[in-house]
């Protein structure tokens, strides 16, 4: 009878014993706390130990120790980045993200035409606005992009699709786009009539100036020409570019009064070339720089309908003018009847 009960007893705990690696794997497949998509961000220097802690704390898996043992038999190497969790994404799953890197990134694309508050507006989910403008005026991001005596960024980033996500730190995603000028653009910029930076900020010139990449060597011939004697370049979007400068943020076409405003970024009221690029220019705007259609002409003024009409004098130029005052009156006359 006593060798029974043992055998009894013997039998329970037998059972008892292979019921807990089971039920580990039930608490590791079963569905986890989530209750909607949660983001994860694992930060440079973040360890297996405080990621686990972290994932509890923000109710992504139910269990931190049991996390931290399977990471440490797995050895699971940690990558730094954003990751994206399904709701009740049990802890396989998300132990099984972490070990894959399955990182989640988002496209950035910067554009030809793009200048500094543009550029803060596309990085804002990814840079404070405070963050930005401070490393914007960095020098060692502006040495970086090869240009260390430029006094802010503006430029100097090459336009292309940047994959970011919040795990990166400010510095190092604007750290990403000037070095990515610095081998893509800045090597371009050699061999022109002006030194490289100046070219560069030539070609943000006609690049604001007109969308059309085949007028970008006209206008820029112009504005070349008018440096060589003297004459002030008289380029509209300057004039707009020295508002935003004031802190006044209008995004609309320049006014009689910006064209009259005293300001070191206005090429109405200075002689020669701003202080800095005004804009990203384009690969084409980059080359009509490197290489302007140096004519007779002088001036320039669009005619309405799209792209411009140059002429050598200013009385050509007035007439141009005021073809260009004919046609908007038209447009308006047109709207007015629709």
């Amino acid at each position: 009878m006593a060798r029974a009960r043992t055998s009894r007893r013997l039998l329970i705990a037998t059972a008892f014993l292979s019921l807990i690696p089971l039920g580990g794997w039930w608490s590791w497949k079963r569905s986890g706390p989530l209750v909607q998509e949660a983001t994860v961000l694992v930060k440079k220097g973040t360890t297996v130990d405080q990621i686990a802690d972290q994932l509890e704390r923000e109710g992504v898996i139910r269990s931190a120790a049991m996390f931290k043992l399977w990471a440490r038999a797995r050895k699971l190497q940690l990558l730094r980045g954003e990751y994206t969790m399904a709701p009740q994404a049990s802890m396989s799953d998300v132990a099984g993200k972490l070990r894959r890197g399955e990182i989640h990134f988002t496209n950035i694309v910067l554009t030809p035409a793009m200048h500094a508050w543009s550029v803060q507006k596309r990085l804002k989910d990814f840079i404070p606005e405070e963050v930005f403008w401070t490393l914007w005026k960095s020098p060692r991001l502006a040495r970086a992009a090869g240009f260390e005596h430029a006094e802010n960024l503006e430029g100097l980033l090459a336009p292309a699709t940047y994959r970011l996500h919040h795990a990166l730190e400010p510095e190092e995603i604007l750290l990403t786009m000037v070095e990515a000028f610095h081998q893509q653009v800045r090597p371009k910029l050699e061999g022109g009539a002006l030194d490289p930076y100046r070219t560069l900020i030539l070609a943000s010139l006609a690049e604001k100036e007109t969308n059309l990449p085949e007028e970008h060597p006209k206008v820029a011939g112009v504005y070349l020409k008018r440096l060589r004697i003297g004459m002030r370049l008289q380029c509209d979007p300057t004039s707009q570019y020295a508002r935003w400068m004031t802190g006044d943020l209008r995004f609309t076409a320049p006014t009689p009064e910006d064209i009259r405003r005293p300001h070191r970024f206005n090429t109405y009221s200075v002689t020669g070339l701003p202080p800095t690029p005004i804009a990203i220019p384009s690969a084409a705007a980059i080359r009509a720089a490197l290489d302007p259609d140096v004519t007779k002409d002088l001036f320039f003024v669009a005619t309405g309908t799209g792209g411009h009409t140059f002429a050598p004098s200013l009385n050509d130029h007035n007439r141009n003018v005021g073809k260009y005052r004919k046609e908007l009156k038209r447009q308006r006359s047109q709207k007015q009847k629709h």
